[in-house]
Formats: structure tokens, sequence, C-alpha cells
């Protein structure tokens, strides 16, 4: 290779699966004519993380899982050095493409005992295999970011949580299911984004730690990395002045946090990717077309992800870079797709035309992890409340946010019948009729379905709902369960009053069951919260 296609193999574009044929042709142009080294699929322009302004819709495509394995097949047919091919894939294919298998957050990972670690191996493998199984081998997970910022609008939920040694061993036994099965991984976004409260991809989150105090925390995820030769490390867009010279530049294109402090002190010489070039915090500081880019391998990135200015960006870099640390960045990326197997002459991009996920095996994990983290925060004999309030006729179930065609009621009704109620949006049920419907029972089992994840506007939780709930935990026997992020315990009014609350941080059917089973035989609870919640 010339310097300058060399040069092309840093840059990993961004590339939408459900795009028009002219992007297509597009994205197979600068694959040819400038030897880029791989890409970073999305759904579409739409679902991506900085599409905050335009509010655009995004289309789902239940065909999407097949355009993106033809689309690989596509991409690779054209390129003069078979291209690396990513994904942002945290929990699954499913948090980029309908229709494929979808596993626990991190979060509700790190509710798990150290004792079921190999759970998260599992879920690790799993995601490889099926990543394996569209034509990806690098999968920009896990998570080594310790959460311990509540109001962190962007990493919570994808955070095994607060406790480093566990988000340490969880984050590597989680690398080692995907390495096992030939899926390179990713630990982001150092030095850590956890203490945060700014989304990097709208501003420029700023961590007040100084060296001492990061190696103490939020670093020692990574260094255990290291210390078991992670594959790559991701460049966050946050800014640590303590280790800037007191400036407010981002990580990602700071040479004292990737030269002096990753590379030299910790002694990383694997892959460094940055975090998405398009991001608010990095993209608008250069008027000049590629010099975000050159910036951003000055810094000492490896890989440029989500670049926008390809064919500038590798001017600027052949202008200003020396051959060595040329050789050094290629050297690297090098070596990682000979760890994958693609520079192989024998290996087939195009595997199996048709797609096998095994939904069943997924399911089956599922089950094990929603069994082992099942988290009891408060329990007043829940169990005997329930059975005795039934044979008094004065049980009711309420489903928030679901109907009550869920799988919690249906496995509970057999043994545990009552009336069912629900209150979902824009259902013609208003709240005034629900808390008269209520007025006769005394003991009620409240399962509340967490409409959003991330903490925005309460996540989602409209006010009437709130309110209810700050007045039924003092009126009524309540025990709660709680399908989704935990800190949403935090905005709900009153909920220690509630007799019982039980954790159970997703909404799968698996997680249902496992609720429902738990409730019926009173069984022990594995899980402990991986966050604390200040007003538990």
């Amino acid at each position: 290779m010339t310097l300058e296609q060399k040069i092309g193999q840093f840059f990993f574009p961004a590339v939408f699966i459900n795009d028009t044929e002219e992007n297509i042709q597009e994205t197979e142009r600068l694959i040819r004519d400038h030897n880029i080294g791989g890409l970073t699929f999305f759904h579409s322009r739409a679902s991506a993380a900085t599409n905050y302004e335009t509010k655009k819709k995004v289309i789902l495509n239940d065909d999407s899982c097949q355009r993106l394995k033809e689309l690989i097949v596509r991409y690779q047919k054209c390129a003069p050095t078979p291209l690396l091919m990513s994904i942002d894939a945290e929990w699954g294919l499913a948090m980029r493409v309908e229709k494929t298998p979808q596993y626990p957050y991190a979060i509700t990972l790190g509710a798990l005992p150290k004792s079921q670690s190999h759970l998260v191996y599992e879920v690790g493998k799993q995601i490889g295999l099926d990543l394996k199984s569209v034509g990806i081998h690098y999968n920009l997970a896990p998570l080594a970011d310790i959460n311990n910022n509540p109001n962190n609008p962007v990493i919570g939920y994808r955070s095994f949580g607060e406790n480093k040694e566990k988000v340490s061993d969880f984050a590597l036994e989680y690398l080692r299911g995907m390495n096992d099965v030939g899926v390179l991984g990713c630990l982001k976004h150092f030095p850590g984004h956890g203490n945060t409260n700014v989304d990097s991809h709208l501003g420029l989150p700023i961590l007040k730690e100084n060296l001492e105090q990061l190696l103490a925390n939020e670093l020692v995820p990574f260094i255990k990395g290291i210390e078991n030769n992670v594959d790559s490390i991701m460049i966050g867009h946050l800014a640590v002045p303590a280790l800037n010279e007191g400036k407010d530049t981002s990580a990602t294109l700071s040479k004292s946090i990737i030269e002096t402090l990753l590379r030299k002190q910790l002694n990383y010489d694997g892959l460094v990717i940055s975090d998405a070039l398009n991001m608010r915090s990095v993209s608008d500081l250069y008027e000049k077309k590629g010099q975000l880019e050159w910036e951003a391998f000055n810094a000492g990135n490896d890989i440029l992800c989500f670049a926008v200015n390809v064919r500038e960006g590798i001017q600027e870099i052949i202008k200003n870079a020396s051959p060595q640390r040329i050789e050094e960045s290629y050297n690297r990326l090098w070596k990682c797709k000979e760890k994958v197997g693609i520079l192989n002459e024998n290996f087939n991009f195009i595997q199996n035309s048709t797609i096998n996920f095994d939904f069943d095996k997924t399911s089956e994990l599922n089950l094990k992890i929603a069994q082992n983290c099942i988290t009891k925060i408060k329990d007043n004999q829940n169990t005997d409340l329930v059975y005795s309030a039934k044979a008094n006729n004065s049980l009711a179930k309420i489903s928030l946010y679901k109907n009550c065609d869920n799988s919690f009621f249906k496995n509970l009704s057999p043994d545990l019948s009552s009336p069912e109620f629900s209150f979902e949006i824009e259902n013609e049920i208003s709240m005034t009729n629900l808390e008269e419907n209520l007025k006769e029972f005394d003991t009620l089992i409240i399962s509340l379905f967490v409409p959003k994840a991330k903490p925005l506007n309460n996540f989602d939780l409209e006010d009437s709902i709130l309110e209810f709930l700050k007045k039924i935990f003092l009126s009524k026997k309540c025990i709660l369960y709680v399908f989704g992020n935990p800190y949403v315990l935090q905005v709900i009014p009153n909920v220690t009053s509630a007799l019982g609350i039980i954790q159970m941080y997703q909404d799968f059917e698996e997680f249902q069951q496992a609720a429902a089973n738990q409730l019926l035989l009173n069984s022990e609870c594995q899980g402990t919260l991986p966050v604390t919640i200040s007003n538990l």
C-alpha cells in the first residue's frame, strides 16, 4: 500500500442500513477511491444519536437485517482491502436492527451476583455469534464507564453500575465471550463518562477529577482491560482539565490524555478508536474540512469513527503526519483484522444466504438472567399479603403503560386471580375512573412498565401517573414491581410507603414471567441494586 492508502484504513465512516441507492453508491465510491478500513453501521439517518434537532421519525423496516447482510456483502465486494465491519450493539443487534435478538441492558447484568458472571460471558458470546452471522466482526461495546452520577443523561442503564470491581469484571466477561467466537470488543468511553451530567452527543461534559482520583475509580476498568489485552479502547468526548493543562479540550483531541496517559502511563499499545466525530461536542470545532479528522489522529486515535470528511481528512493527515506514526496506527488495525480472520484468502464474507438467529437460546439466557437479577428492595411479607387479600376479595392488579394482556398478569392469574386494571398512554380510561374502580380494594399489585430507559422528562412518566402513585402508596397496601431503569424510583413520590418494592430492570416476557414466579413462590431474590437510589 501507498502511504495514502494506509491512511485510508483509519477511516470508519457511518453507513445506514436503510439508506437510498444514491447513498449506497457514494459509500462504494469512498471504499474504492480511498481504501477505507471499515464501516460503522446504524439503522437510518433518523436514528443517529445526533438527530435531536430535526426530530426525524425513525421508519421501521422489518427487512433491515437481511438488508444489512446484503449491504455488507456488497461493500466487501468493492473493497480493495477487506473491511472491518463494526456496529454499536451493546445489548445486541436489536439496538440497531429490528427483529433480531435482544439481550438485557448492562445495568440489568450489573444486578447479577458475581457468582453468576458467566451469564455476562454468555451474553457477550451470543451477541458475537449474532454479529458474525450478518458479517460484523467488531462490536463497539461494552461500556467500562462507572455510573456514579444518577443525573447522567446518556450512560445510566448502559453501564454495569457504580462498583468499579464489578464493572471491571463484567466488562471483561462480556469481552471474553465475544472474543471466544471471533468478534472484537471495545471498552468505552476513556477516561470515563460515568460521572457527567451532559450528553456528549449535544455538548462537552467536563470531568472535575484529577489523575489520582481517576486512577482510584474511573480508570480501574480500563486498566483491568489493558492487563487483559483488550482489543480496543474508545476515547470519549469529554474534557478533563486536570489532565490537559487546565484546558477544556475533548479527550478525543487531547495528546496528553491519549498519548501521555493511555499510551505511556498505562502502557496500552492496542487499537484506539475515537467516539463518533459527528457528535456536537466536537463536530463544529473546525471550519476547515478534514481538520477535525487530522486533530483526532494527531491526538493519538488510530480509527476515526463516523468520520464525515474522508477525502479531506486523508489529505490533512498525509500533509501533517510522520510516516512512523502512520505505520504504528496501520499496524495496530492490521493486527485486529488478522485476529478475526478477514484477511485470509479463503475467508467467506457471504456465509449463509439466510439468517438463522437462535431466538430460543436468547430467551433461555434472558430467563436465567431475569431469575438471578430480581432485586428485592422492600418486602413486608408480599406473598402472604396478596394471598390473604385474594381470599378476602380485596386484591386488584394494576398495569401502568401496558395493557392487562401482559405476561406478568398472565403468569399470576392461575394462582392469583383478581380484577385487573390498566392505564396506558392515550387510553380512554382516565386516571379518575381508575381511582374510582380501585376504591373497593385495599391491596394492590402495581406493575410499572417504565416508558423510557433514559431519565429525560422523568423517564416519560406522565404527571398524572406520578400523582396517582403518590396518593395510592399512602392510601392502599401496595406492592410495586418495576420493569425498567431503577433510577425511576427517584422520581416516584412516596415510593418508600409501598409495602413491597421489587426491581426487575427489563420488560421482556422472560422478566415478567420470572417476576410472577417470584411473587407466587416467595422465592429468594439474588440480585442487588447496581447503583445507589437516593430516596431509598
